[in-house]
C-alpha cells in the first residue's frame, strides 16, 4: 500500500517523522546532496532502523530489524566468502516458499543479488535489515560456519595465522583500510600476539575510549601503551578476537571468557581471553601463558639460602598446611609448582586442585575448577581425599568450607599447599580465623606462611652503578655501611633509556621477595590467643623472620633490583 509513495510521505504515514521534519531534510538534501533518508538520519529526525523499514515498504519487501541466528541455514553460505558478503553487506540465511532469503541493506543492488542467486541456485528475495544488525549477522554466521562445518584456526590461511617474522604494530596498515576490510585487521591483531611474545608480556590490555582505542602491555609487571589506533576499528578487533577465543560475537552485553591457542616461533601459547562491556565498548584483556616455557627450579626463584634451606626442609614434611599469600600476580602459582616439582617423585602420589590449570606438570595428577557443574575447590578436594594421596595443592582458599576440607586432610597425614589473598605472612592466620576455622585447628595444622611480591630485575647488559643518598637507602632500611659491606661495593639503577636487550626499560624480568613465617610453639601460642597479624608478625620477627621490605632490601644489596622498584612493590607493607 506505500509502492506509490514517496520515502518521507512513508516515513509520515507510519509515525516515524513529522510533515515539517520531511520539509527540512529536503531542503538539506539539496544543500548536501544525499538522499532523504540519510537528511533525515543526519538531522537527527529518525534513526536508520526507520529509514530502512520504510523503504522496505515502499518496495514491497520484507523488513527485519534484526535477524534470529537460530533461523541461519549455514550451508547456504559454502560457496561464498566473508569478505564478499561484508563488503557487499549481503547474507542468504533461509530458504522458504522456494526461494532464499537474502539480508541485505541495498535491495535495489540487482548485481549483488544476481551473483547470489547463482550461488544458491534458486531465486531469491531480499530482505532489509539495518546496516549494523547485518553485518553484526553476518560475522555470527561465518563464526558459526567456522565452526560448526568444520573449519579450524590451525589451518586457516597463513595470512591468518600469526608469524614471529611479521612486522612490529604498524597502525598505518589500518588507517589505510576501510572499516569492513578484514586483512588488515587481522594484521593488527596478529601483530599485537606477535609484540607480546617478543617482548615477554604477560597480559594485553584492550581499552576502546571516546576517540580511540588504548593497547597496553603488562611487561614484568608494569603496564606499557603500545598503540592507539582509531576509535572506528574497534568493533572489527574486537569481533576478530572473539572469533579467535570461540565467543560469542553478538553478545555484546555480558562478559565473556574463551581461550585462543596459537603456535609461535616454536612456542605454544595459551592466550586466555576475557571481554567486558564498558560505557565506550568491549575492552579486552588476555593473559599470555607460554606452554612450552621451562618450570623454574625452586632454587631460581629469587628465595636467599637461609630461607630457601628451611622452605626445602618443610615441604618434605609428611603432612601440614603451607600457605603462600599475597595479591593476584604475585607469583604465587610459580611458588607453589615449583615446590611440587621439587618434591615430585615416583613414590609420592600428588593431586592439584586449580582454576585455572597454567602449566601442566609430568607425574602429577591436575584438576580444573567449573562452576557450571559445581566443581568447586572444597568438592574437588572432598573428591580427592578418596584418591590415596601423599600431597595436594589447593589453587585458592577462598571460603570456609574449602578451609575446612584442607585442615581435614592435612591432620589425616596429608601435606597440603594452597594460597591466600592476604598482605602478608602473619594475616593468613586471622584471615582463617575470620573464616570462622578454630585457631587450635589453625595452631596445630599450619607449617608455613609465606608472604611474596615480584619485583623488576635490573638488565644485566646495561645496569650502572648508584650512589644513594643515606635517606634514599633509610627507605628500605639500609644504610651506607651495608652498601659498603656488598661484594661490588655499591647498589645498582637502571640505566636510563636501557638497551636493547631489554627493550630500553632498564629491567629485565623478574625475581620475588619473601616473608617467611615458620609456626613455632610461641606463634602457635598468639594464633590460640587470637592476636592481630601485627602482634604475630612482630613475635616472628623476633624469631628472624625478614618482612618483605626488608628481602628486598637484601636483594638491591645483590645488585638484582633497585631501591625504587622494592618501594613501589611494598609500599602499602611500611
Amino acid at each position: 500500500m506505500y509502492n506509490r509513495l514517496r520515502l518521507g510521505e512513508i516515513l509520515v504515514k507510519m509515525g516515524k517523522v513529522t510533515p515539517d521534519q520531511v520539509q527540512a531534510a529536503l531542503r538539506h538534501q539539496q544543500e548536501k546532496e544525499v538522499r532523504i533518508g540519510r537528511a533525515l538520519i543526519d538531522l537527527e529526525h529518525t534513526d536508520e532502523a526507520s529509514v530502512m523499514e520504510a523503504v522496505a515498504a515502499q518496495l514491497d519487501y520484507p523488513f527485519e530489524a534484526d535477524l534470529d541466528p537460530e533461523t541461519f541455514e549455514l550451508e547456504l553460505l559454502e560457496r561464498l566468502q566473508l569478505g564478499f558478503s561484508r563488503d557487499n553487506r549481503v547474507l542468504p540465511y533461509r530458504r522458504m516458499d522456494g526461494m532464499v532469503l537474502v539480508a541485505t541493506d541495498d535491495p535495489l543492488n540487482v548485481d549483488v543479488l544476481d551473483k547470489i542467486r547463482m550461488v544458491v541456485g534458486v531465486e531469491v528475495l531480499p530482505v532489509v535489515v539495518p546496516t549494523e544488525n547485518l553485518l553484526e549477522a553476518i560475522n555470527v554466521a561465518f563464526d558459526r560456519k567456522s565452526r560448526l562445518l568444520g573449519a579450524d584456526l590451525d589451518q586457516l590461511e597463513e595470512a591468518e595465522t600469526p608469524h614471529a617474522e611479521e612486522a612490529t604494530l604498524d597502525i598505518n596498515d589500518l588507517l589505510e583500510a576501510g572499516a569492513d576490510d578484514e586483512a588488515p585487521v587481522i594484521r593488527f591483531v596478529n601483530s599485537l600476539f606477535v609484540q607480546a611474545v617478543r617482548e615477554r608480556t604477560s597480559d594485553i590490555h584492550i581499552e576502546p575510549q571516546e576517540k580511540e582505542i588504548n593497547v597496553r602491555y603488562r611487561i614484568d609487571g608494569v603496564l606499557k601503551a603500545v598503540a592507539s589506533p582509531p576509535k572506528r576499528f574497534a568493533s572489527s578487533i574486537v569481533t576478530r578476537i572473539k572469533i579467535m577465543a570461540g565467543l560469542n560475537i553478538a553478545e555484546k552485553r555480558l562478559p565473556q571468557d574463551g581461550r585462543i591457542r596459537i603456535k609461535m616461533a616454536g612456542k605454544d601459547i595459551d592466550i586466555r581471553v576475557a571481554t567486558s562491556p564498558t560505557v565506550h565498548g568491549e575492552r579486552i584483556t588476555m593473559r599470555l601463558l607460554d606452554k612450552s616455557a621451562v618450570l623454574l627450579n625452586i632454587r631460581d626463584i629469587g628465595i636467599l639460602d637461609d630461607q630457601l634451606n628451611a622452605l626445602i626442609r618443610l615441604i618434605h614434611r609428611p603432612h601440614g598446611i603451607f600457605l603462600v599469600t599475597g595479591p593476584t600476580g604475585s607469583g604465587k602459582t610459580t611458588t607453589l609448582y615449583s615446590s611440587l616439582s621439587e618434591i615430585n617423585s615416583p613414590d609420592k602420589n600428588i593431586l592439584t586442585i586449580e582454576n585455572p590449570v597454567e602449566y601442566q606438570l609430568s607425574g602429577i595428577s591436575q584438576m580444573q575448577t567449573n562452576h557450571k557443574i559445581n566443581l568447586t575447590f572444597a568438592t574437588g578436594l572432598r573428591s580427592y581425599l578418596r584418591h590415596d594421596p601423599d600431597v595436594i595443592m589447593v589453587g585458592e582458599i577462598r571460603d570456609v568450607e574449602t578451609a575446612e576440607m584442607a585442615i581435614e586432610a592435612s591432620l589425616t597425614g596429608h601435606l597440603v599447599f594452597s594460597t591466600l589473598h592476604t598482605n602478608d605472612a602473619s594475616g593468613a592466620f586471622t584471615r582463617l580465623t575470620e573464616m570462622g576455622i578454630e585457631p587450635f585447628l589453625i595452631s596445630t595444622s599450619v607449617i608455613c606462611s609465606m608472604a611474596q611480591r615480584l619485583v623488576r630485575r635490573l638488565c644485566s647488559h646495561c645496569k650502572v652503578p648508584f650512589a644513594a643518598r643515606p635517606d634514599e637507602l633509610a627507605e628500605v632500611g639500609l644504610t651506607p655501611e651495608d652498601v659498603a659491606r656488598t661484594e661490588a661495593g655499591t647498589i645498582f639503577h637502571p640505566r636510563e633509556g636501557g638497551c636493547e636487550e631489554c627493550n630500553n626499560l632498564g629491567y629485565r624480568g623478574r625475581t620475588g621477595i619473601y616473608e617467611f613465617l615458620e609456626m613455632n610453639d610461641e606463634i602457635g601460642k598468639l594464633v590460640m590467643d587470637r592476636a592481630d597479624a601485627g602482634t604475630i608478625k612482630k613475635k616472628a620477627m623476633q624469631f628472624g623472620m625478614r618482612d618483605l621490605r626488608d628481602d628486598g632490601a637484601q636483594k638491591v644489596l645483590k645488585g638484582w633490583t633497585s631501591i625504587e622498584e622494592v618501594v613501589r612493590v611494598t609500599s602499602s607493607e611500611a
